[in-house]
């Protein structure tokens, strides 16, 4: 590419956990090496048929005082919009347009740390959203978030 850019081969794929803590849950390695870096955050069907997405707490997710970074929470939070938004932005890429979140809680190290959330509407070229973030029974950040649909997917050659 000209003015030493570089070409974007970030190819996630959709894999789903056969063992362990999270057999059952699935993951996108390699499609945002910032989420790879902070993650991996995991997702699945829950009970209700509502997405549920899921990490476990650890040294790297820290901050200072030995509670989770507020920026792995908003990381976190991020990746959650994209997949309660799956259906919606099918057809399309997508970016975080908005992202208005409140701080009500914290997570220790080695804790389950759990999203639940949903559409709350879904325009032609807009999809607004909310979620929770939840450590055991504890709210740790409620948040609304705007995506935005920014083209057409175009399909993938060769």
């Amino acid at each position: 590419m000209d003015d030493g850019e570089q070409a974007n081969n970030y190819m996630s794929t959709l894999r789903t956990e056969t063992v362990g803590e999270w057999a059952g849950w699935s993951f996108y390695p390699g499609g945002d090496p910032f989420e790879d870096l902070a993650g991996p955050f995991y997702f699945r069907k829950g009970a209700d048929g509502r997405p549920v997405c899921a990490f476990r707490a650890g040294d790297k997710h820290m901050n200072g005082g030995n509670f989770m970074h507020g920026g792995c929470i908003m990381t976190f939070a991020d990746f959650c919009l994209f997949v309660f938004a799956q259906e919606a932005i099918t057809d399309s890429h997508s970016v975080t347009a908005t992202f208005n979140g409140e701080f009500v809680g914290s997570v220790p190290n080695g804790a389950l740390v759990e999203c639940t959330g949903e559409v709350v509407k879904a325009g032609r070229s807009l999809v607004f959203l909310r979620g929770l973030i939840t450590t055991g029974a504890e709210p740790v950040m409620s948040f609304s978030a705007t995506l935005k649909k920014t083209r057409p997917r175009q399909p993938t050659l060769g």
